[in-house]
């Protein structure tokens, strides 16, 4: 049977016309397949067509007007995607930069807060370093009306003193006795 079959190809020539072939389309790869009719040669032919190198009709059948309306409306679909698409980026920026700048305000709003309570103790730690700066100058001033109270008492008791060996010095030459003891150093 394969013999009678090769002769029948053998015997047609190629540049008689066929009829017009069947297509088949087969999945996502968008091959076509050429099936002759069957009282032809078994032969195939696979022919590979790029979607975008076909050329859209835009006039014709209602077919091609349905297929073109389905395009426009899967355009329509695609853009009304891609414009959610970006209002949902914008919103999350927007809500991320919001947040940010809360954590921001609250970083410098706790800053203000320790700053001023930094200052706060500052100030209570000059007040205390003026007290205390005036408690020692008080100390001091004491501590010198002590020192002049003693001067004074020496100088006193010096004077006294003085005054007691000018009496004894005019006494004894008075007298003319001699003192019992010498100078001091003797």
């Amino acid at each position: 049977m394969a013999e009678q079959e090769s002769k029948k190809l053998e015997a047609k020539s190629p540049a008689t016309p066929t009829p017009a072939p069947a297509e088949v389309k087969q999945g996502a790869s968008q091959e076509k397949v050429i099936v002759p009719p069957p009282e032809e040669s078994i032969a195939l032919a696979v022919v590979d067509k790029n979607p975008e190198s076909v050329p859209k009709k835009i006039s014709g059948g209602s077919h091609d007007r349905d297929t073109a309306l389905a395009e426009v409306e899967k355009e329509k679909k695609n853009s009304f995607i891609k414009a959610w698409e970006d209002s949902e980026k914008t919103k999350a920026e927007n809500k991320a930069q919001k947040k940010l700048s809360a954590v921001t305000a609250w970083e410098n709003s706790k800053k203000a807060a320790l700053e001023a309570k930094l200052r706060k103790i500052e100030e209570k730690l000059e007040k205390q370093k003026a007290e205390y700066a005036e408690n020692m100058k008080n100390k001091v001033a004491l501590i010198h009306k002590q020192a002049e109270e003693k001067r004074a008492v020496v100088e006193a008791k010096r004077g006294e003193g003085v005054l007691k060996a000018e009496e004894m010095v005019a006494k004894y030459r008075a007298t003319g006795q001699t003192p019992k003891k010498l100078l001091g150093c003797f």
